[in-house]
């Protein structure tokens, strides 16, 4: 039983040795060949990649032997009760409770509240992006009821979004679209992926593949239009006061806030998991026990399922905090200062396309498609799909935000490119498409990018950080939707070759 375990742990830790590679290239290259210079500390940055890696390892491993099978196993106990006012609470429930305890939500609702001299609340931030995760989450579950067609849904979400888009204050579109890829964790992910496969598996009619992927997508759309709205009381209704941008202080946080790593802030980063995993516990509970009335089967495995989630995804976070954080903002900022634009747009593709390769969230829901599609979606394919879109993504905006244009017409533009495509692609990579910009911004991708923009935006003349800073998240949720849509494309042509 050890024996076995150990082997199994060792091929995982060998896995997620490979996904952190391109991240050690990436930095090693521009560090040694731009920069010029060792880093310093270079032995806690290789202890902290070799904690990622474990805590990489144990979070998936985790992931298959309790996030998945629970909440599979829930759909399945709501289809068969056939409540459908019980099914749409859980699932707002989920969406609300995980979401106003995320912490990448918290660090962009701060730095939001920061920049705008405290005009933006951020509490009042969370709850509304909370509220229009939670709307998302249950209007996803009553779609693959219904068995409607996704992009129905998420095209006319785009209509209003852009709609609003013309209405909303400037200072408050980047936010509101960055707010759209900070909203699906890395533990919600998995589960809300697993809750519709899991009920369009129990639903006669509905194709798992087609039906059960696009939850997440919804959760990324519904908060740029709340957000905006939001921004459009606050800045209409709100108290007029001129908006002070502190960007010493931003500049202190970020240069300051991953180097100072003692007890109280590793054991701040385990509550912070905590924080995201506890509510989504609780509301797992309550269903189970007063709403189902049914035990949980196989109790002790998913229990131990859960832990390893949570000791696997606090080891990566004060990995990366340890190990590539600190190196990457400092690369970062020092590019800005060598007024070399296109250093900064190759970083931005580069980081991007190392990232998202190694992102958790990312790692999960192609473990899914690939076991759903019963392996014609190749998992590695799909990946890589999703960082070259990241990568594209991340360095039109640094392009962007260096030349100062203005953030919604390329996002409308890239809007019209989704539609386009949904169009000519496969039906059965649509769902998956519109998910994979919502899990490319989580635990990595989040921390490093934000940094990346708000850094170009203080260190550019012109520039407002909290017009300008925010936004970079947004491109790397946009153009993955395009490029796994474009796999999908060329998968179909390359099958229908074959098939002649």
């Amino acid at each position: 039983m050890i024996s076995e375990s150990l082997k199994i742990f060792a091929s995982d830790l060998k896995n997620s040795s490979k996904d952190l590679l391109p991240i050690v290239l990436v930095v090693a290259f521009f560090q040694l060949v731009f920069i010029k210079d060792v880093p310093q500390n270079l032995l806690s940055i290789s202890i902290g990649l070799c904690i990622v890696a474990i805590g990489l390892a144990l979070f998936i491993r985790g992931l298959e032997i309790g996030i998945f099978p629970i909440g599979e196993a829930l759909a399945h106990d709501f289809a068969k009760k056939g409540s459908l006012f019980w099914l749409l609470c859980f699932a707002f429930l989920i969406g609300f409770s995980t979401t106003i305890a995320e912490p990448a939500l918290m660090a962009i609702a701060d730095k939001a509240s920061m920049v705008s001299d405290g005009k933006i609340d951020a509490f009042y931030l969370r709850i509304t992006v909370a509220l229009s995760v939670g709307c998302a989450i249950a209007i996803g579950a009553l779609r693959i009821l219904l068995g409607h067609p996704i992009h129905y849904y998420i095209i006319t979400g785009y209509i209003i979004v852009v709609s609003v888009t013309f209405f909303a204050p400037p200072e408050i579109i980047g936010l509101s679209y960055d707010s759209g890829g900070v909203t699906t964790s890395t533990v919600t992910v998995p589960l809300v992926a697993a809750l519709g496969i899991g009920l369009s598996s129990s639903i006669k009619g509905r194709n798992p593949l087609i039906d059960g992927f696009g939850l997440i997508a919804f959760a990324s759309l519904t908060p740029m239009i709340f957000v905006q709205l939001f921004g459009v009381c606050v800045y209409n209704f709100g108290d007029s006061s001129t908006v002070v941008v502190v960007t010493e202080t931003i500049a202190q946080t970020a240069s300051t806030a991953t180097r100072n790593y003692t007890f109280y802030t590793i054991m701040s980063e385990f509550w912070g998991v905590m924080q995201d995993v506890l509510p989504i516990i609780a509301v797992i509970t309550f269903f189970q026990y007063v709403i189902i009335k049914k035990p949980i089967a196989h109790l002790p495995k998913i229990i131990t399922g859960i832990v390893l989630v949570i000791i696997g995804l606090d080891a990566f976070i004060v990995g990366l905090e340890i190990g590539l954080f600190p190196i990457g903002e400092t690369i970062a900022y020092q590019l800005t200062t060598m007024e070399n634009n296109w250093l900064i747009y190759g970083f931005g593709f580069a980081i991007g396309f190392a990232t998202t390769m190694a992102e958790p969230a990312l790692i999960a829901i192609a473990m899914k498609a690939s076991e759903v599609s019963s392996g014609n979606i190749n998992q590695k394919m799909l990946r890589t799909s999703v960082a070259f879109g990241v990568a594209i993504g991340i360095a039109l905006g640094c392009y962007r935000l260096v030349h100062g244009d203005v953030l919604h017409y390329y996002i409308i533009v890239g809007y019209i490119f989704v539609i386009i495509m949904t169009y000519f692609a496969p039906k059965y990579i649509i769902p998956i498409a519109y998910d994979s910009g919502g899990v490319t911004t989580s635990t990595v991708t989040v921390p490093l990018v934000a940094a990346l923009g708000l850094g170009l935006a203080q260190n550019i003349e012109g520039r407002d950080p909290l017009i300008d800073g925010f936004g970079l998240i947004a491109f790397a949720s946009l153009f993955p939707m395009i490029t796994v849509m474009g796999y999908g494309v060329i998968a179909q042509i390359m099958i229908k070759r074959s098939n002649k």
